[in-house]
């Protein structure tokens, strides 16, 4: 068996790459494959923490029409739509996963609770990061996770 190099990794997917060939949403082929890469990883015993973008769904420096801030509201929330897809294709190959959010949305995700996070890691869960956590700031709830957590950072494009 592989020996990982590191014991906790964050892991950070784009948007796009859950489309697959499709120019946005969400192509089921291309998240399955993602899936079962994250699955591989995972079954190493790596804890790992996803954070993932929201390129396939909306841009929100496109929308010139829409307020800044509500565009940047509107990418947050599709960063969870992002990781509830992500979510269910984990699950369906029997990975244990958690998805929080720096929104309140407690029906679709915990809420972003720092101990709670490491907790999830420490049971073997994998914690998919959702919702941002500041406006204006593209990967703010990525540097933040990374100044807390402290892990090997691995993007995915």
């Amino acid at each position: 068996m592989v020996k990982a190099k590191y014991k906790r990794i964050m892991l950070k997917l784009s948007g796009e790459a859950l489309a697959g060939k499709k120019s946005s949403g969400i192509d089921s082929s291309a998240i399955t494959s993602i899936a079962k890469e994250i699955k591989e990883i995972y079954n190493l015993g790596v804890e790992l923490a996803i954070v993932i973008g929201a390129g396939n769904i909306f841009r929100g420096v496109e929308r010139e029409a829409i307020d800044h801030s509500t565009a940047d509201y509107m990418g947050m929330l599709a960063t969870v739509i992002n990781s509830l897809a992500l979510q269910s294709a984990l699950e369906r190959l029997g990975v244990a996963t958690r998805v929080q959010s720096a929104i309140e949305m407690y029906e679709l995700a915990e809420p972003y609770i720092r101990r709670r996070a490491i907790r999830h890691l420490e049971k073997k869960r994998i914690v998919i990061f959702a919702g941002g956590l500041l406006l204006y700031f593209a990967f703010s709830f990525l540097h933040f996770a990374l100044s807390f957590f402290r892990f090997a950072l691995f993007l995915l494009h």
